[in-house]
C-alpha cells in the first residue's frame, strides 16, 4: 500500500468520520467516503483501550494487510476502526469481518473483477 493510498492528515479522517457512513461487527467498524480519485485511500484506527502499542501495531498492521489484499472497487476513503474483540483476533477472522463489511457497504469488487463507484448489475 503506497503512501498516495493511505489517510495520514487528521483533515482527512475527520472529513470520513463526518461524512462518511458507517457499518460495524464484532471485530471492526467500517467507515466510507467517496473520495473522486481513482484509487482508494486507506486510514487504520486502534485506541488505546485496544491495549498497549505492540497490541494496537499489530491489529493496524493485520487490518493493512487485509486490506492490501481485498479487492474493492475504486474511488472511496476507507476507514477501519478496530474494536476490542480484534485484540484477540487472527488474521482469518480479521478478513472474514472486513470482507462482510465491505460487502454490506457495497465496495467490495464484484466477483467479474469489475471495478468502479457504478451501480452494480442486478
Amino acid at each position: 500500500m503506497g503512501e498516495k493510498e493511505r489517510l495520514r492528515k487528521n483533515s482527512q479522517f475527520a472529513a470520513v468520520y463526518e461524512h462518511g457512513r458507517t457499518w460495524a461487527n464484532d471485530l471492526v467498524v467500517l467507515k466510507t467516503l467517496p473520495n473522486d480519485l481513482e484509487w482508494n485511500r486507506y486510514g487504520f484506527v486502534a485506541g488505546k483501550r485496544l491495549g498497549k502499542a505492540v497490541v494496537r501495531n499489530r491489529v493496524k498492521r493485520l487490518l493493512r494487510e487485509v486490506a492490501r489484499a481485498t479487492s474493492t472497487k475504486t474511488g472511496w476513503d476507507v476507514v477501519f476502526i478496530a474494536r476490542s474483540q480484534a485484540a484477540m483476533a487472527n488474521y482469518h477472522e480479521l478478513e472474514a469481518s472486513v470482507a462482510g463489511l465491505l460487502r454490506r457497504a457495497r465496495i467490495l469488487a464484484d466477483k467479474d473483477g469489475a471495478k468502479g463507484r457504478g451501480e452494480s448489475k442486478g
